[in-house]
C-alpha cells in the first residue's frame, strides 16, 4: 500500500490528525492495535479548553459537542473545607467544556467511516522502519498477512506504551520524568453531579475532585497511595472517603450509587525531546503525559496534531518544510508551559507526605493568595481554559 502519511494510534490525537489531514486532500492510513470497540471503551476524562472547542468546529465535527457538552464558566477550588469559586468568564471572559474523550473518539471514527478513509484496527507487531530517510515505511500483521505501507512520513499518536518512541534510536530521545507517590483512585456511577461545575478539593486526608460526565452521570476521584490496591476499595468506602474530604454542604448533597467502573490512575509528568526524526513525528501522550489536575492530557495532544497537521498541510500544499521543521520547537513550547500547570495545581492541592507541616502552610498560602488576588485568580483562569497561541 502507498499513502501520503500513516498514523500510528487511533485514539483522538491519531484521529484527529487523519481528519485536517483528510480536509485538505492529504491521503492518510491509521494503523491501531486494539479493536475499535476497546478503544471506545476506554473511560477517559474531558475537560475540552476553548481552542479544543474551536478544533472541533473546524473540522467539522462539533455538531453533538455543541448539543451534548456541559459548558463551565469556572470551578470550585476547596482547602480543608474552605470553598472558593473561580468565575473563568468574569476574569477573563472564556470557558471550558465537559465533554468526554471517548464521545470525541466517536465523532472523529463516524466522521472518519462517513468519508471512507482507511483505519486498520487489530494490526499486530507494527514496525517504523527507514524514517530517517527519504521513503519511510511501516510493516504491520493482520489475520496472519503482513502487510506493508509505503509513506512521506509516520505520525506516532500511540501513546506513552506505543510502539512509535520506542521505534527512535538509543541517545537521540531526551526524556524527563516525575512519578508522584499517589494516584487518583476514580468511580463512575450513574447519580447526578453533586454541582454543576467541577470542585478541586484538598484536604489533609488527601485530595478529591468531583466531576461529571453527564448529567445523570458522574465521576469522582480521591487521591491514594501509589501501591493502593483497587480491590481494597469498595463502594462504601470510597464514598465515607470522598465526603470526608469535601466540605459539610457538599458532602451532604452528594448522591452516591453502585460504581459502574472503579479504576486507579497513577500520576506522572513526562517529556521527550525532540519530537521529530527524520520524517516519523511523535504526538499526544507518545511524546508527553501531564498528571490530569489540571486536565491538560486531551488538550495537549490536540493542540499537537493541530500544529502537526498545518505543517503537513503547508509541505503538500506549498511544498515548505518551514513547518515541520519547526514543529517539534513549537509543539514543546506550548507542552512545557502546561507541564507547568499541571504540576502547579498537582503541588497546590495533593498532600505530600514527605513536606510535612511545612508543605501544608505553603499550599495554605498558596491558596489565601490565590482567594485574595485577582491577578493569581486570571493567571488561573487562563491557563485552566488554554494558553492562546
Amino acid at each position: 500500500m502507498r499513502t501520503q502519511v500513516a498514523i500510528v494510534g487511533a485514539g483522538p490525537a491519531g484521529l484527529m490528525l487523519g481528519r485536517i489531514l483528510e480536509r485538505a486532500g492529504i491521503d492518510a492510513i491509521i494503523l491501531e492495535r486494539r479493536s475499535a470497540d476497546y478503544v471506545l471503551g476506554r473511560v477517559r476524562a474531558g475537560v475540552l479548553e476553548q481552542g479544543s472547542i474551536e478544533l472541533m468546529d473546524a473540522v467539522g465535527i462539533g455538531q453533538r459537542m455543541h448539543r451534548e457538552g456541559l459548558v463551565h464558566h469556572g470551578v470550585e477550588l476547596s482547602l480543608d473545607g474552605d470553598p472558593h469559586r473561580l468565575d473563568f468568564q468574569h476574569l477573563i471572559g472564556r470557558h471550558v467544556m465537559v465533554y468526554g474523550q471517548t464521545e470525541i473518539t466517536h465523532d472523529l471514527m463516524d466522521a472518519r467511516a462517513a468519508s471512507g478513509a482507511r483505519t486498520v484496527y487489530e494490526a499486530e507487531d507494527v514496525g517504523l522502519l527507514d524514517f530517517d530517510g527519504e521513503h519511510p515505511r511501516v510493516e504491520y500483521r493482520k489475520d496472519g498477512v503482513t502487510h506493508r505501507i509505503e509513506c512521506d512520513f509516520i505520525a506516532g499518536c500511540d501513546g506513552y506504551h506505543g510502539i512509535s518512541r520506542a521505534s527512535v534510536p538509543l541517545g537521540a530521545l531526551e526524556t524527563f520524568e516525575r512519578v508522584y507517590p499517589f494516584g487518583w483512585l476514580g468511580v463512575l456511577v450513574d447519580q447526578p453531579p453533586v454541582a454543576h461545575e467541577l470542585i478541586y478539593a484538598h484536604h489533609e486526608r488527601g485530595f478529591a475532585l468531583c466531576s461529571m460526565r453527564s448529567p445523570t452521570r458522574s465521576r469522582y476521584y480521591a487521591q491514594v497511595p501509589a501501591a493502593e490496591r483497587v480491590e481494597a476499595w469498595s463502594d462504601d468506602r470510597f464514598w465515607d472517603e470522598l465526603r470526608a474530604r469535601l466540605n459539610p454542604q457538599t458532602a451532604a448533597a452528594l448522591k452516591t450509587g453502585a460504581s459502574i467502573e472503579k479504576s486507579i490512575a497513577l500520576l506522572r509528568s513526562f517529556v521527550a525531546e525532540p519530537l521529530r526524526f527524520g520524517r516519523l513525528f511523535l504526538a499526544g501522550d507518545a511524546a508527553h503525559i501531564v498528571p490530569p489536575t489540571g486536565a491538560k492530557g486531551l488538550n495537549l495532544a490536540l493542540s499537537d496534531v493541530r500544529v502537526l497537521g498545518a505543517a503537513l498541510v503547508e509541505f503538500y500544499g506549498e511544498r515548505s518544510v518551514a513547518g515541520i521543521d519547526a514543529y517539534s520547537a513549537t509543539a514543546l513550547k506550548r507542552i512545557w508551559k502546561a507541564e507547568r500547570f499541571s504540576w502547579w495545581m498537582t503541588s497546590l492541592l495533593h498532600v505530600f507526605p514527605e513536606t510535612g507541616a511545612f508543605g501544608r502552610r505553603i499550599q495554605r498560602a498558596e491558596f489565601d493568595y490565590l482567594v485574595g488576588s485577582r491577578v493569581a485568580q486570571q493567571s488561573l483562569a487562563e491557563n485552566y481554559t488554554g494558553l492562546l497561541d
